[in-house]
């Protein structure tokens, strides 16, 4: 797979700067999930709307979420980080109201933005529970932002500037590393040489399209996995740089994919995490597998069912034991991660926290930015104006056909 082409890592590419504003609230946005087994199907059909997936095949994925009781950790989760978030903006003096919305289940981002407008709130921050590129990790929240602002009437009164994404802050992979190593001495000493364990750094596989349309349209290069793959990449190198003075001799590593959704003749980014723990078993390439959630930011259910019971079973099947990392989640450095993106944007003279090779990521994404199949209104990119009057001109124009 070819790389995205470069640029350089003090380019605007990479280190476009967003416009000071008076922030007075924050919008914490997160994917949502149900709260209980009536709510599973209707919570699906919102996260496949538009792509015409009957309900029989939706109830594939719904066994995942009724195993649980039909009830997401998600939501949970959520509320412990907002808790956290509180209380690490009040000790360094930020006094920022915070309001939770998600994109496809109660509570909704419009929910949230005729809540924060109601207490006379005009400038909210997006803080969302996603740290790479692409275009449903990053652009369809702020196609969401666009949209909850157009359906709420509030476009040109209410302003939402979507924060960074952060893979590459150190406080969301430094929780990782210490997991990563946690899991080695555990398996060495259960007798495991450490040249016979493999680390799979697992994140969600999106269609090879999306991952190829992810980052800005100058770096775009046909056939390769984009910004997406490559962020990844340069978060897992990090991770295992790290472990070098407490574990001389490295484990092999690779990124693997999981929680792949679409029609089997649309090409996927792979390979599939279980697919690899085979392929381990049947080589004889390792004994011991290391599953490491790299691409997400808390355990909810993608986590506890693709990889504590699919991929878990899996590696039990084929003799190989089985250890997965904790994601950053609740980490109190995570969380001082959050606050740290908060206050980049509240002041200028803020130092980011960047590691990784891939460099900086910009407050403002560029032009075509993740783009998808539709136009829709969005926000914190240099052509969401030009977005938002296409969005609106294309509706226009439906709406006299029909």
């Amino acid at each position: 797979m070819p790389s995205p082409r470069p640029a350089a890592l003090d380019s605007a590419t990479h280190a476009r700067r967003a416009e000071q504003k008076p922030f007075d609230a924050i919008l914490f946005s997160s994917f949502g999930g149900p709260d209980g087994q009536d709510d599973v199907i209707p919570f699906l059909r919102n996260v496949t709307r538009g792509r015409g997936i009957p309900d029989e095949r939706l109830e594939e994925v719904a066994g995942h979420y009724r195993a649980l009781g039909g009830r997401s950790p998600i939501t949970a989760q959520n509320e412990a980080m907002i808790v956290a978030l509180e209380q690490e903006l009040a000790g360094r003096g930020i006094d920022l109201p915070i309001y939770f919305g998600n994109r496809n289940w109660a509570p909704y981002n419009a929910e949230a933005v005729r809540a924060l407008h109601a207490d006379g709130h005009r400038h909210a921050l997006g803080l969302v529970t996603s740290a790479y590129s692409s275009y449903s990790s990053c652009r369809q929240y702020r196609e969401d932002f666009g949209m909850v602002l157009e359906e709420t009437g509030l476009v040109g009164e209410v302003s939402i500037d979507k924060v960074r994404v952060y893979f590459n802050h150190p406080g969301f992979l430094e929780p990782v590393v210490d997991g990563v190593g946690s899991a080695l001495a555990s398996l060495t000493a259960a007798g495991h040489d450490a040249d016979r364990i493999a680390v799979l750094f697992s994140t969600h596989s999106v269609p090879n399209s999306m991952a190829e349309a992810s980052g800005p349209e100058e770096t775009r290069v046909e056939g390769s996995g984009g910004w997406y793959v490559e962020q990844h990449l340069a978060a897992c190198r990090w991770v295992m740089e790290q472990l070098h003075d407490d574990v001389p001799e490295l484990p092999q590593w690779q990124l693997v994919y999981q929680s792949r959704s679409g029609a089997p003749h649309i090409p996927w980014l792979e390979p599939d995490v279980n697919d690899v723990i085979e392929q381990l078993a049947a080589e004889e390439a390792a004994d011991a597998v290391i599953v490491v959630p790299i691409g997400f930011v808390t355990d909810h259910v993608e986590v506890v069912w693709d990889l504590d019971t699919e991929a878990k079973e899996t590696a039990a099947e084929k003799g190989l034991d089985f250890r997965r990392v904790a994601t950053s989640g609740e980490d109190p450095r995570f969380i001082a991660a959050l606050a740290d993106l908060v206050q980049e944007r509240l002041d200028a003279q803020f130092p980011r926290r960047i590691v990784t090779d891939f460099g900086g990521t910009p407050d403002v994404c560029g032009a075509n930015c993740c783009v998808g199949r539709l136009c829709r209104p969005t926000t914190s990119a240099i052509d969401s104006a030009q977005d938002v009057e296409r969005a609106r001109a294309e509706a226009a124009s439906a709406g006299a056909a029909s």
